[in-house]
């Protein structure tokens, strides 16, 4: 057997340890608060204003890449530092690439004080806001909050498997958030009849069953698409914790031997944007504070290196103590 060691970047040992890093934090700080997605958006103005004539954002991964990075510096800064959820005891992040190349970042979050159930409207919205009121912030949930549409509306969407949305949407009208036990919320989602917006994209009617769960201020702050969402129960926590940490997609295939480095090789799928941002060196995780990962074994049960130089004495040794 050829094992891929945990100190390759990428590989599944590699992938293993910040999700033990995970349920550490876990163990010692109960669950995270939140859990947010945080996606590039290729028509911000500082990736399109270094675009060549005629050039699309997907010809310039290093301008993404780059970009990318400061805006994940910035949200971190600002949740981190207090500004937006209250002071941080802990939090982690994982960069990832989608298949297409777009990149995102998953993040938890744990947090000194922690949301009530009656404060969840508070932080995390899934409404669409009042153009009269705020048109900025109607723009910006419009562009990059809305799910699909998908379903009847349209059934070639990527989201739709045997005829269903994966992601479940659209979602139920709701006056009011309610707390369940599959981890996450039901999210208040008024009908027109209750005062909820409606408005038109592609044609198509789109009201508040559509609308992705947010946080305001970070939507406002960078106009991407920033799926926020609260970790309501503890069932759920194993699956966030190994999902922040699942690694990039991978091709389908099948092999005979136990070879984890071929396995690798075969089945690896890297986009052009993930290159850039390996030959960048931009880091792929973060997490505060460190963990530190003990070496442990069964009692006699160390390992034992051998060399030219002591080979010979040690098993002698070795021997006398057997006899």
């Amino acid at each position: 057997m050829v094992v891929l060691p945990s100190s390759f970047t990428g590989g599944s040992h590699y992938m293993h340890k910040p999700t033990q890093d995970a349920m550490t934090y876990v163990r010692h700080f109960g669950r995270p608060d939140l859990f947010i997605t945080f996606t590039c958006n290729p028509k911000w103005p500082e990736i399109v204003d270094l675009l060549n004539q005629g050039q699309k954002s997907h010809d310039r991964h290093g301008i993404i890449a780059r970009v990318f990075r400061v805006k994940v510096k910035h949200m971190m800064k600002l949740l981190t530092k207090g500004c937006i959820f209250g002071n941080v005891r802990c939090h982690m992040y994982t960069v990832e690439w989608q298949k297409h190349g777009l990149l995102h970042v998953h993040i938890l979050l744990w947090l000194e004080i922690k949301i009530s159930p009656e404060s969840i409207d508070v932080v995390i919205c899934a409404e669409l806001p009042d153009s009269n009121i705020d048109p900025a912030l109607y723009e910006i949930i419009r562009t990059t909050m809305i799910h699909g549409p998908c379903g009847h509306i349209n059934k070639s969407s990527p989201c739709m498997l045997n005829s269903k949305c994966t992601k479940k949407y659209r979602r139920c009208f709701r006056k009011e958030t309610q707390t369940g036990e599959d981890g996450y919320p039901q999210y208040r989602r008024r009908s027109p009849e209750n005062g909820g917006i409606v408005t038109q994209i592609k044609e198509n009617n789109v009201d508040n069953r559509w609308v992705v769960p947010y946080n305001p201020v970070l939507s406002r702050t960078f106009n991407a698409h920033i799926n926020v969402e609260f970790c309501n129960s503890v069932k759920s926590i194993k699956y966030i914790c190994k999902y922040v940490n699942k690694g990039t997609d991978q091709a389908t295939f099948g092999v005979k031997d136990l070879d984890e480095v071929t396995r690798y090789e075969s089945g690896r799928y890297i986009s052009s944007s993930e290159a850039v941002w390996r030959i960048l060196c931009f880091p792929i995780h973060d997490r505060f504070p460190p963990v530190m990962h003990l070496s442990v074994h069964l009692e006699n049960g160390q390992r034992i290196y051998f060399t030219e130089d002591n080979a010979p004495s040690t098993k002698s040794s070795i021997l006398k103590k057997l006899h």
